[in-house]
């Protein structure tokens, strides 16, 4: 079965760098027309750029909801529709304890990393998939799987949204599949602390497969689940982490 996505449209949320990046070109390359977004025009302009193949964009913040309708109602208008929405947008402004974290930067994660895949999926649905079937993707984390000492915040917003996935899979079917891609550590500029250097090499040794993700690992399963041969897969978690949540711990 090829994965080909001929005749199909997509609207990637966080797509001008990282994992949306190449989602993004993957999905270009398989034949379908994409629309990027983002909060800065000119990273736009230039990712799209980079894509090529048709890529269009749109700038705006994923977190607000006159934004969010407005590239919505775009993307139906320049492309054609949204038969696929990949919601990858995601921030992390805060780093320490959870029991200590200021309400400015909890409320701000949840916004971006929980509030607005909902809106995305809600303005989708109601302007476009339920009478057409589509396809949502969410990229959550393994941190939504686990505990960190110091990334608690985010890793409760993927926590959620994995199970927002889960709830949306039976609510939006049969017209429309739900589910998660959950990346490991991935070579991004937003991961850059936790890789950079010999830090990531130590990391990456610990890893049953031995290296750290790239963005071509997540593009992959995105791709496959966007095509005919996820036609059966809804309401799942996939985790792509190179064997990081089983690798053996000391004293475990």
């Amino acid at each position: 079965m090829q994965l080909r996505l001929d005749g199909k449209t997509a609207l990637i949320t966080g797509g001008s760098r990282g994992i949306g990046k190449g989602i993004a070109k993957a999905f270009s390359e398989a034949g379908a027309t994409v629309m990027i977004t983002s909060r800065k025009a000119d990273s736009c302009e230039e990712a799209a750029a980079e894509i090529g193949r048709g890529c269009v964009w749109e700038a705006g913040h994923v977190g607000k909801p006159e934004d969010a309708e407005r590239i919505v109602d775009a993307c139906i208008e320049r492309i054609g529709g949204v038969d696929i929405l990949v919601n990858n947008a995601g921030t992390n402004p805060y780093a320490g304890p959870t029991i200590d974290v200021d309400l400015g930067r909890w409320n701000k994660t949840i916004e971006v990393n929980l509030t607005a895949p909902l809106l995305w999926t809600q303005l989708a649905w109601q302007k476009y998939m339920k009478e057409n079937g589509s396809v949502v993707i969410n990229i959550s984390s393994v941190g939504g799987l686990s505990t960190n000492p110091v990334l608690g915040v985010y890793d409760v917003t993927k926590a959620a949204l994995i199970h927002l996935t889960k709830q949306l899979a039976p609510e939006l079917g049969p017209m429309v599949r739900v589910n998660a891609i959950c990346p490991g550590l991935i070579k991004t500029d937003f991961a850059r602390l936790l890789w950079e250097g010999e830090r990531g090499a130590e990391v990456a040794k610990a890893y049953p497969l031995g290296r750290l993700g790239e963005t071509e690992d997540i593009a992959a399963a995105a791709l496959w689940l966007a095509a005919d041969s996820g036609s059966w897969v809804t309401g799942q978690a996939i985790v792509l982490d190179g064997g990081g949540l089983v690798q053996f711990r000391e004293g475990g």
